[in-house]
């Protein structure tokens, strides 16, 4: 990329206006790069840059000759910007297993380029790396808070280079390029020690590369910051407890469920216990727990894993997922000879998975013997702190929700202005609606009955159990979120929401 097309870049993101461009431009003097101009000045961060071009702070400058055309059509949008940045040392990239050589002068110019790559994903916490071939290039896109971001586009040429080093990095096959592959790596970025996930897809332009970044140590353990409140957590944390039964979490893909089933783990685990996973693949290493990974083409399910797991004498076992009646049928019979499980399922709420279990031919009374407990969950995203404010009540934009999601009149409702620590889009991080499902004597009891998801949930209801929609409009109240995050992740998604709406399901309350 030339110092025009970063200019220009910059500009359509609305970090740099045309003024800053102009006067940048003077000021490079004596073999000083456009893009170390901008950053001395401060007005770019290296992340912004290199977000757009990995090399601009490293590579020699190439000429720059902006006309009054470029610098006076540009639109301005939000682009990359620092509210997502991570604070990192300057030690550089250094990759497991290989040779310790991250100083080197000499180091290859697309290991460097793949390098930065890496360390604009860390910087902008992102969780994903989107590397996506198209006909002109190759497009980076980092999933942060959930939303895909994109990046500068790299130019064609370098597309080969850069998904082989990757694919060297997790020894797969360089020249297959016809079948997807699998990988991982591990590397220390600014001082901490990264897990990298890797995963390839053929396309018409080429392989599509997806990073998973797993940070070791922002790995979080608190259900109170998971989104857990009040009595919920109490009694989540009373059926962790216990030394058997079967706990399970649900919802959809990217809805949390493992980060939980995590914090689950590490509640119950100490040095009395044999804490051993069966998962696909292992996401976190956690000290203390025995982890193992399924391997189905060799035969390594996860029901054949769990057989083998029942021999080693476990204490507390996580399945990583029940994906079928034979692992589900394990699974219960292991929590009903004295063994805590801890599982998954996709369904949309808690007591879908009772009625999921049987239909994967699960008997009845064998549910209602093992099942301690459901969690239902969903994420949504916080407001940033440092820019809440909350909505006038005469604001047109109030009046709509309070409609929409028939809220009472006055309802507290707020969202983010928009500041430099979220850049300037008012929400930063996110934050789990739970539900939980507490299998008690009632509940029990209608389960060995048959009876409907309709006929549980109004039972569970009626014994006090907080809905989706109840925990959602608890942290609407409190200002942890946004009534269009609410309504993103529940209008039309809860099982039985047609009966039940918004206003009967919690609009009112006192928050926990």
């Amino acid at each position: 990329m030339t110092e025009q097309e970063l200019a220009r870049a910059l500009m359509m993101q609305g970090i740099l206006s045309a003024q800053q461009v102009q006067e940048a431009a003077k000021q490079r003097s004596g073999g000083k790069r456009f893009a170390q101009v901008l950053v001395d000045n401060g007005w770019a961060s290296r992340s912004d840059i290199m977000a757009l071009d990995p090399t601009a702070l490293q590579a020699e400058s190439t000429s720059l000759n902006f006309t009054k055309k470029d610098t006076d059509t540009a639109p301005a949008q939000t682009g990359l910007g620092q509210g997502e940045q991570r604070d990192l040392d300057d030690t550089g990239v250094r990759i497991h297993g290989e040779e310790d050589r991250h100083d080197d002068p000499n180091l290859g110019p697309i290991i460097l380029y793949v390098n930065e790559l890496l360390k604009i994903a860390v910087q902008m916490r992102a969780s994903d790396m989107h590397l996506e071939p198209r006909e002109d290039g190759l497009l980076p896109r980092y999933r942060v808070d959930g939303q895909l971001r994109a990046g500068g586009l790299i130019p064609k040429e370098l597309m080969p280079p850069i998904l082989s080093r990757l694919k060297v990095l997790c020894h797969l096959d360089i020249t297959e390029q016809r079948l997807p592959q699998d990988g991982r790596f591990r590397a220390d970025i600014g001082g901490l020690t990264f897990d990298f996930r890797v995963s390839t897809l053929p396309t018409i332009y080429g392989e599509k590369i997806v990073i998973r970044l797993l940070d070791r140590s922002s790995l979080v353990t608190d259900l109170r910051q998971l989104g857990f409140q009040g009595d919920t957590r109490d009694t989540f944390q009373d059926m962790l407890q216990r030394s058997q039964g079967m706990i399970l979490v649900t919802g959809p893909t990217g809805s949390g469920k493992t980060t939980t089933l995590y914090a689950a783990l590490a509640a119950t685990r100490d040095d009395t216990k044999n804490v051993i996973t069966v998962e696909d693949p292992v996401e976190y290493e956690l000290t203390g727990v025995n982890q193992t990974n399924v391997h189905p083409e060799i035969g390594l399910t996860f029901a054949a894993q769990l057989r083998s797991i029942l021999r080693q004498d476990p204490d507390v076992i996580l399945v990583g997922e029940i994906r079928d009646g034979e692992t589900a049928d394990i699974a219960i019979r292991a929590a009903l000879t004295g063994h805590l499980v801890l599982s998954t399922l996709h369904t949309n709420s808690a007591v879908a998975a009772v009625t999921r279990l049987q239909d994967m031919d699960i008997a009845p009374f064998l549910i209602a013997s093992s099942l301690s407990g459901v969690v239902a969950q969903r994420l949504v995203r916080m407001i940033c702190r440092s820019c809440r404010v909350r909505m006038g009540e005469d604001d047109p934009e109030y009046e709509a929700w309070v409609s929409r999601l028939n809220l009472e009149p006055g309802f507290p409702l707020y969202h983010g202005e928009g500041c430099e620590e979220c850049n300037d889009r008012g929400t930063r991080g996110r934050l789990a609606i739970i539900e939980l499902l507490p299998v008690e004597r009632e509940i029990r009891r209608a389960i060995m009955n048959k009876a409907s998801s309709m006929d549980l949930r109004d039972i569970a209801i009626a014994n006090g159990m907080r809905t989706l929609w109840q925990d959602g409009l608890s942290k609407l109240r409190q200002g942890l979120t946004t009534p269009d995050e609410i309504a993103r992740v529940l209008l039309g998604t809860e099982e039985g929401i047609d009966e039940e709406s918004p206003a009967t399901a919690g609009a009112g309350g006192p928050a926990h």
